[in-house]
């Protein structure tokens, strides 16, 4: 599944829809930690894309079969710039910057390549079974009462 990026702020949102919209028949339930954990995924990383390189962009999303058991979510970004994805070091008072410290803390692996004229950017959520209490295995953010 794919989904064309045009260089405009406004595409994060309909990027935060179209994969939520993908996310039925997947499997994974909208209200999963693994399905919150997706989108947010989705929203760094296109944003990276259409306010970093001001290029048009796909989003690729890979989900699970129902019946698929324990596999894995990927999720890419191909853009048509050449610049390579740079983490920055920001300050409490910065507005932005920490994408892809997000993405390097909420995925299981993560990474980027050149693509022809551009690059792409991949991440991976593995998704796994519950444990006894239905929290989440593996993958996906963990919330606890404190």
């Amino acid at each position: 599944m794919q989904l064309e990026i045009r260089p405009d702020p406004a595409e994060v949102g309909r990027a935060r829809r179209w994969a939520r919209s993908r996310l039925a028949g997947s499997g994974i339930g909208a209200d999963e930690p693994l399905a919150e954990t997706l989108i947010l995924l989705v929203s760094e990383l296109v944003t990276n894309a259409v306010v970093h390189t001001g290029r048009p962009a796909v989003l690729r999303l890979s989900l699970p079969g129902e019946d698929a058991g324990e596999t894995t979510v990927r999720l890419e970004v191909t853009d048509r710039s050449e610049r390579a994805p740079v983490p920055r070091c920001v300050d409490g008072e910065a507005t932005g910057g920490r994408g892809l410290a997000l993405v390097d803390g909420l995925a299981d692996r993560w990474g980027w390549s050149a693509e022809g004229a551009g690059k792409r950017i991949w991440c991976e959520l593995d998704r796994c079974g519950q444990v006894s209490d239905g929290a989440p295995a593996c993958g996906g953010l963990a919330y606890e009462a404190v």
